[in-house]
């Protein structure tokens, strides 16, 4: 069965996640994995689903017609890279006092190492006792083979300290 990356996005309300299930269900899909969230006032989200090849352009049909409610976009999806179960992962968290640049830094370390994000998940919240705005960014990544661990360790670790914040990286 073919899958589908589904990106959603539409003014925060009740029931938007149930109308996009419902065409998922109606065109025989399977909902596979999603991370959704509201932001800035706004739903949004990535789906992956799978459906039968057969209605695969019925369902695309169906979510165009959630217009005014969500606006979707199908993307065609694949399988997971051939070797892939042979990287290692990596569990990043750091924390440390808002400013621009922290994402941009941390994710260079990254690429130069030639990691691949699984997940990212950041927020900013009010830092208790000081009254400043704290970072907080919780990161996985899949290590290629032959990627060592340890420089990626190193390298997030002096990035860390001139950014000022706290890091913790550990093996997943």
């Amino acid at each position: 069965m073919p899958r589908l990356v589904l990106t959603v996005i539409g003014d925060d309300r009740a029931g938007l996640v149930e109308a996009l299930a419902d065409a998922v269900n109606a065109h025989g899909g399977n909902w596979e994995q999603s991370q959704m969230a509201e932001l800035a006032g706004q739903f949004a989200g990535i789906v992956v689903v799978t459906v039968p090849a057969e209605r695969a352009d019925e369902l695309r049909e169906a979510l165009d017609g959630l217009e005014g409610l969500l606006e979707v976009a199908a993307h065609p999806g694949s399988e997971e890279p051939a070797g892939a179960d042979h990287w290692r992962r990596l569990r990043i968290d750091l924390v440390g006092s808002d400013r621009p640049g922290i994402v941009h830094d941390v994710s260079a370390v990254l690429a130069r190492h030639g990691l691949s994000i699984e997940t990212i998940t950041t927020e900013r919240r009010d830092a208790p006792m000081s009254g400043g705005i704290l970072f907080e960014a919780h990161i996985a990544v899949r290590v290629p083979p032959g990627g060592d661990p340890a420089d990626v360790r190193q390298d997030l670790e002096q990035v860390a300290s001139e950014l000022f914040v706290d890091l913790t990286v550990g093996q997943e």
